[in-house]
């Protein structure tokens, strides 16, 4: 069983993300002995147990008493309950024989079940830890230091800093569940940055109270949909407190209070919802990477072609049953396809959620009926539109024209992909929602998280993404 496996069991049979860092400083013990940090870290263990999911020794404070202080963590190491998992604070940063050696001590000499590392030497610097599942590995991505700016937010050709970088490595490293992340408390945008590119990867976040982060601030960054995710390390909060014990079970308590109202909000969606479908649309080749010119004149690494899913009919389904989950939740009286490649969509939407579909026409007919508007329809109704994707949001615009002609409400807009080029924030400015299965951005990181394209080819289309925003 993997260490993240046993990490979220623990978690959720305890109900706790409360990690607590065993950190004697010698201004906590009664005298600077190995003996009285021993005793502090065991104290601490025996009041608190029942509430961590963790506890995270610092080796630092230990290595600080020589050869005695490292005994002494291994004994405290071996007293913990097995059944709760032991984080070893020790940063550790090397290559080959020395990684391995490191490896041997944290794994086989002090028995810790997961160890703290910085990974700024490669992927190569960290396989010895994670050779064997039930190891586990924090890497070191955004700390909470003045000077972490230096050298992790340095911006790459892509645009993103090294440590959102670093988090997306991070999940393809992450094979057999045993990587996680630090992120320090104290940079909850950062945070939010790491969880969007690295959905499920767990996250160590320490910094919470005396160094500043806000613990709500900090949840709401790292919590996954699940409300599961992040740790929450408190070091001084607890073992300063006079009451150690309780002071564990009010964290425990407050990080509950807000998980509760988390997962209960239904904006909360799955970061993997609709993963299948991204890979089907891709295997059908509606989503091709390359180098692709567009009708504006600017080049795109991604061209998206849906027309082809009439020919799929299977495809065609899931992608009206995507639509249809969106739909469920709106208030309409009957659709409306923009043609022509809506049209096939919209006819699969109305006959899986059995709504009325109507279509506006292109080009108006001289002769007949001469009907700017296919299907029957009552003034005053309520339309929701349907389209396959969009990208200024002006093609809508058009359409709505049409339709507010003859009197008809639009209050709504879905599509499968939004190319996320300004149409969200042009329709919100006209009074319009507009509703996507997938944004281009959650689109390539589905595609990514399952090996289909490379992080360069995800990189290259948020640049294009960004770029497009610009103009």
């Amino acid at each position: 069983m993997s260490f993240f496996t046993n990490l979220e069991k623990r978690a959720r049979q305890i109900n706790s993300l409360l990690c607590i860092g065993l950190d004697p400083h010698v201004a906590d013990l009664p005298e600077p002995t190995v003996e009285a940090a021993l005793y502090f870290c065991n104290k601490l263990v025996q009041a608190t147990q029942d509430y961590a999911l963790a506890y995270k020794p610092n080796i630092a404070f230990f290595e600080a008493f020589g050869s005695e202080g490292y005994q002494a963590l291994k004994t405290l190491i071996a007293s913990i309950p097995s059944e709760i998992p032991v984080i070893l604070d020790a940063k550790r940063g090397d290559i080959a024989s020395t990684a391995d050696a490191y490896a041997h001590s944290a794994f086989k000499v002090l028995g810790a079940h997961a160890i703290t590392l910085n990974p700024y030497l490669g992927y190569d610097s960290i396989t010895p830890f994670i050779k064997d599942p039930k190891h586990g590995a924090f890497l070191i991505c955004k700390t909470s230091n003045p000077g972490a700016s230096d050298i992790q937010d340095i911006p790459l050709v892509s645009g993103r800093p090294v440590y959102e970088h670093l988090a997306s490595l991070a999940r393809g490293w992450n094979t057999q569940n045993n990587i996680g992340l630090v992120v320090g408390a104290t940079y909850p945008s950062a945070l939010k940055r790491v969880r969007k590119a690295a959905p499920t990867l767990w996250i160590l976040a320490p910094g919470v109270g005396a160094q500043g982060g806000g613990l709500e601030d900090t949840l709401k960054a790292g919590l996954r949909p699940d409300g599961l995710g992040v740790i929450i390390t408190i070091s001084r909060g607890i073992s300063r407190a006079d009451d150690p014990r309780q002071a564990a079970g009010n964290f425990v308590n407050q990080i509950n209070a807000f998980r509760q109202t988390w997962t209960e909000t239904p904006q909360m969606v799955d970061p993997y919802q609709h993963q299948d479908l991204a890979k089907a649309l891709f295997e059908a080749g509606c989503i091709k990477f390359g180098d692709f010119t567009l009708k504006s004149g600017h080049h795109s690494p991604i061209y998206i072609d849906l027309r082809i899913l009439a020919s799929h009919p299977q495809l065609l389904f899931k992608v009206a049953t995507a639509y249809n989950l969106i739909l469920e939740s709106l208030t309409f009286d009957r659709l409306a396809a923009i043609p022509y490649t809506a049209i096939p969509i919209g006819t699969a939407v109305s006959l899986q959620g059995k709504w009325p579909l109507i279509y506006p026409r292109k080009e108006v007919k001289d002769y007949g009926t001469k009907a700017k508007i296919e299907g029957v329809y009552h003034p005053g109704e309520r339309v929701a539109v349907i389209d396959d994707l969009t990208t200024t949001g002006l093609s809508k615009f058009e359409i709505i024209e049409t339709l507010t002609q003859e009197n008809l409400r639009i209050e709504d807009i879905v599509v499968l992909i939004d190319r996320e080029s300004g149409a969200n924030e042009k329709l919100i400015d006209a009074g319009y929602r507009l509703h996507a299965v997938f944004t281009l951005s959650k689109l390539v990181y589905l595609l990514e998280d399952q090996g289909l394209i490379s992080a360069d080819q995800r990189m290259a289309v948020e640049k294009f993404i960004q770029e497009s925003k610009i103009d």
